[in-house]
C-alpha cells in the first residue's frame, strides 16, 4: 500500500500541468448563479446569510469528493490512484471556483466582461486565495499568462500532496479526505470573504444584469469531467 501511494503521488505530480489546463478549459462552462438568481433562491436573506449558505454547500461538496477518494483508497490497484488523486483535485478546485464566483455576486463585485474573462479572474482569485476588488481590476492580469498557469499548477500540486496521506497506511479512509477538504475550503472561503467584505457594494447600488442563458443552476453540484490516468 505504501509503495502504491508513492507511485500514485509521483504520477499525480507529473500530471498537474494537464489538470491545470483542464481546469482552465472547463471553468467558463461551470454554471454560476448571478445575484438575481441567488436572491430568488434564498428569499429574504441578506448578503451574509446567503454567503453562509454558499460556503456550507461548498464545504459539503468538497468533503464529499474527499470522502469518495478516501474510501476508494481502501481497495485500489496502485495504477488507479493517480486518476483518483487528479480527479479529486480537479473536483475540489471546481467546487471552490464556483463558490468564489458566487461570493463575488453576493457581495456586489461581479467581474465585468465575457464568461471567459470572468473565469480567468476567478481562477486568479482561487489561485491567489484572494477576493477581487472590481474597482481595482488592474491588479489582475486578464490575460491568462504563463505566470498564472505556473502558480495554478503549484496550488494544484500542493492540494494533491496534502491529499496523499489518505492513501497511506493507518490514515486510509473517507473521514481523512473529508476533514482535509473541509479545512482547506473553509480557509479559502474565509480569506476571500474578508477581501470581498472590504470592497462590498450594497445591492441597491448595483445595476440590473440579465442572466445569460444556462447560467443559473439548481441545487445539484456540478460534476467535473473524468480525468484519465
Amino acid at each position: 500500500m505504501r509503495s502504491g501511494a508513492r507511485y500514485g503521488g509521483r504520477k499525480a505530480m507529473a500530471g498537474m500541468g494537464s489538470v491545470a489546463e483542464r481546469l482552465i478549459e472547463v471553468a467558463p462552462r461551470i454554471p454560476v448563479r448571478d445575484l438575481a438568481t441567488l436572491r430568488e433562491q434564498f428569499p429574504g436573506l441578506g448578503p451574509e446569510d446567503i454567503a453562509d449558505r454558499l460556503i456550507a454547500t461548498a464545504v459539503k461538496g468538497t468533503m464529499t469528493v474527499g470522502a469518495g477518494v478516501g474510501a476508494a483508497a481502501m481497495l485500489p490497484t496502485p495504477p488507479a490512484m493517480p486518476a483518483e488523486l487528479t480527479a479529486e483535485t480537479l473536483g475540489v478546485a471546481a467546487v471552490e471556483y464556483k463558490l468564489i464566483a458566487e461570493l463575488h455576486e453576493v457581495y456586489g463585485l461581479r467581474v465585468p466582461g465575457s464568461a471567459r474573462e470572468r473565469a480567468t479572474a476567478y481562477l486568479w482569485s482561487w489561485t491567489e486565495q484572494r477576493g477581487i476588488d472590481v474597482l481595482k481590476l488592474s491588479t489582475v492580469n486578464v490575460a491568462l499568462g504563463s505566470t498564472m498557469k505556473k502558480e495554478m499548477r503549484q496550488r494544484l500540486l500542493r492540494r494533491t500532496l496534502r491529499n496523499l496521506p489518505t492513501l497511506t497506511p493507518f490514515m486510509v479512509g473517507a473521514a481523512v479526505g473529508a476533514v482535509m477538504n473541509r479545512r482547506d475550503t473553509r480557509k479559502l472561503a474565509k480569506r476571500v470573504r474578508h477581501d470581498l467584505r472590504a470592497a462590498q457594494l450594497p445591492w441597491p447600488e448595483l445595476p440590473e444584469a440579465p442572466t445569460p442563458p444556462g447560467a443559473a443552476v439548481t441545487g445539484t453540484l456540478w460534476q467535473p469531467p473524468a480525468v484519465e490516468s
